[in-house]
């Protein structure tokens, strides 16, 4: 909505111009009028739209032609008058008025006309006979009003239209010649219906109606007021009730009666709140609400938004499947002015047998647009009406902009949802398989992949000490000498090599040794493609031995030509060492053979079990007498056995975070 109105008067010399300002100014009429009105500004709160109005008037006789010309482009509405007892003026209406307007205004933004008949004192007919047909010929005018500025007719009106016919234009709604609302405008109010239908059934029942009216007027219908209201509908049209609810045809219908009544104010409430301009396009200050983000800060959805397109997802899977099928995901898009996730977006996520995005992986791609590109996110936040489903200031509101990653570090903890890795590996090392294997691909379903349908990205979540993470790898192009900031900046490194190709480890040590060496990301190398022969890498040192000097865990081996979906492990280790970079983990094998497995495996040792369920026994059981709780000797032998167990285990915590 504008933040002013500028009104400006025209029309023949003595038609009251200038009387009619000074009637409104005064509340009287004037008995000496001068030439021309100086401008006046009418303050928004004795306004009826509240919002300030200045009211400009023109005199041919202290005024030039250019002058006019830059009133008339300056103007927001322009009132013609002309006396209602004066056939001469009337003509100069079409003949001069309207015709001078139009070609000193823009054609693409079409100022509204008021025709105003002043001296009705003086005639005891109306002139809007005349005046019809000039309403019908010419579709800028919004209305005619007929005053007396010695009576003070209509007056407040005169203005109130003028105001209005600014605030709440019907040409942008409304075809009078096919009487019937513009396309525009039935595109606008479809997506509202589709939006404000919560279940998704076709239909608006009454409390979706009760609160698509608390929404836009602030205030739910009464019970008997819902009734007439479709008792109205009912009675124009056929198929615009069903089931005791409004359909769209209703909700249609319903609009172009309020319009037709003169009652468009209603129409631009309800598409101004849904984010509409004056042009019927989403305001940008709607769509892209400020959102302030920190650098090293990353962007992730809120509890309240997931639950939001937890619901939007419900509402359209309607067999139920928990994934939306490409009829399902059409229609969950219909409020979008354009399809916003291409095929790539099923190798992206997670989907089923018959390459339907899952629920997961329709919550995953939403993360993944949310931490890659949040205005994005926020538009289509914005598409869906998030900021008026879910009762929010704007879409910004579902948005969490975490914490600077140097605070995480330092306090050895993190508050984030969201991982990523950057994939490094030569041409051919198995970087997209990898990618695939997350989302459950195995190679035989990979090479069923069309090339244009290919995606660098692939999100998941993994579970990290029973905590839900979401896990994003992204592959980077493997051009070592144009590596960007976008490419280096992750929560960890992943280097992957062919294990059947000589010359593949090279390019990942240089990449390692160039940008990482000497970083504060945790990297991890894969052993890929291990189902093949292992040939020995042409490099100075063995993939194991390079991992030891640079205090990396030992290369994991990796294939995704399993006959099921492969394992996923390997991307949880990944998840926990992003999560804990500060932890540097130095094995993650299950080699038998090194300090850490061995271990384990006497951690997890029958004898060591026993042991440990006789201790539990002996306490939960209190096989302990009375007599040894009271004896020193008891109470120091408890000592001496607390202070060994602890002795022995810092001692093999100290074994497993010494370099090897």
């Amino acid at each position: 909505m504008r933040k002013d109105v500028r009104i400006l008067l025209v029309g023949e010399p003595k038609v009251g111009k200038t009387s009619l300002i000074m009637s409104l100014v005064s509340e009287e009429f004037p008995e000496v009028v001068p030439y021309r009105a100086e401008e006046i500004t009418i303050p928004a709160d004795v306004t009826p739209e509240r919002v300030p109005t200045h009211i400009v008037d023109y005199s041919d006789a202290e005024q030039t032609d250019e002058q006019l010309f830059q009133e008339i482009s300056k103007a927001n509405v322009i009132c013609i008058v002309y006396s209602v007892n004066n056939k001469k003026s009337i003509e100069k209406v079409t003949s001069h008025w309207i015709p001078l307007i139009t070609e000193n205004t823009d054609k693409d933004s079409r100022v509204p006309l008021i025709l105003v008949g002043n001296k009705s004192d003086l005639v005891e007919h109306s002139s809007m006979e005349t005046i019809l047909p000039i309403m019908n010929q010419y579709s800028e005018i919004e209305t005619c009003v007929e005053c007396s500025a010695k009576n003070l007719k209509n007056i407040s009106e005169l203005f109130y239209y003028a105001q209005k016919a600014v605030l709440h234009p019907t040409g942008p709604l409304y075809c009078p010649e096919k009487k019937d609302m513009k396309p525009l405008c039935v595109k606008a109010l479809t997506r509202i219906f589709k939006v404000s239908d919560l279940d998704n059934d076709g239909i608006l029942n009454d409390n979706e109606l009760n609160f698509f009216q608390r929404t836009c007027f602030n205030t739910p219908l009464e019970s008997q007021a819902l009734e007439d209201v479709k008792n109205v509908v009912r009675k124009n049209l056929s198929d615009g009730v069903c089931d005791n609810g409004l359909t769209l045809k209703g909700f249609l219908f319903l609009h172009t009666l309020f319009i037709q009544r003169g009652r468009h104010e209603t129409t631009w409430t309800v598409l101004r709140r849904f984010g509409y301009d004056d042009d019927l396009e989403l305001n940008q200050d709607y769509l892209f609400p400020p959102l302030k983000i920190p650098p090293d800060c990353t962007t992730e959805l809120n509890h309240n938004a997931y639950l939001f397109l937890q619901s939007v997802f419900d509402k359209h899977d309607k067999d139920r499947d928990c994934a939306l099928s490409p009829e399902e995901l059409k229609d969950l898009f219909e409020v979008f002015p354009y399809m916003p996730w291409g095929p790539d977006v099923n190798n992206t996520v997670c989907t089923n047998d018959q390459g339907w995005i899952t629920y997961q992986g329709y919550l995953s791609q939403w993360t993944l647009t949310t931490y890659l590109d949040v205005q994005r996110c926020l538009e289509y936040l914005g598409y869906l009406g998030y900021s008026i489903i879910a009762e929010q200031e704007s879409q910004a509101a579902g948005i969490t902009v975490t914490r600077d990653k140097k605070i995480d570090l330092q306090k050895k903890q993190t508050q984030r949802s969201v991982f990523r890795c950057n994939v490094f590996g030569d041409v051919g090392s198995g970087k997209s398989g990898f990618l695939q294997a997350f989302l459950g691909t195995n190679l035989m379903r990979q090479n069923m992949i069309k090339e244009e349908h290919r995606s660098y990205y692939a999100i998941s979540t993994t579970y990290v000490y029973g905590q839900e993470k979401y896990l994003l790898l992204h592959e980077v192009f493997p051009d070592f000498d144009y590596l960007s900031d976008a490419d280096l900046a992750c929560d960890i490194v992943c280097l992957v090599y062919d294990v059947s190709n000589p010359y593949s480890f090279e390019y990942c040590a240089k990449v390692f040794k160039q940008y990482f060496m000497d970083s504060k990301i945790p990297c991890m190398m894969i052993a890929a493609k291990s189902d093949l022969p292992e040939i020995k890498q042409l490099y100075s040192c063995s993939p194991l031995e390079f991992c030891r000097r640079h205090k990396m865990p030992p290369p994991q081996s990796f294939t995704c030509n399993t006959a099921d979906a492969p394992c996923r492990d390997i991307y949880t280790k990944l998840t926990t060492m992003a999560m804990y970079p500060h932890a540097r983990l130095r094995c993650m094998c299950t080699c038998n053979r090194c300090t850490f497995c061995l271990c384990q495996n006497f951690l997890n040792s029958e004898l060591l079990q026993t042991v440990r369920a006789k201790l539990y026994a002996v306490v939960l059981r209190r096989h302990v007498s009375q007599a040894d709780l009271k004896s020193s000797t008891f109470w120091l032998k408890a000592s001496v056995g607390a202070t060994v167990f602890a002795v022995l285990g810092f001692a093999m915590y100290r074994v497993l975070l010494k370099p090897r």
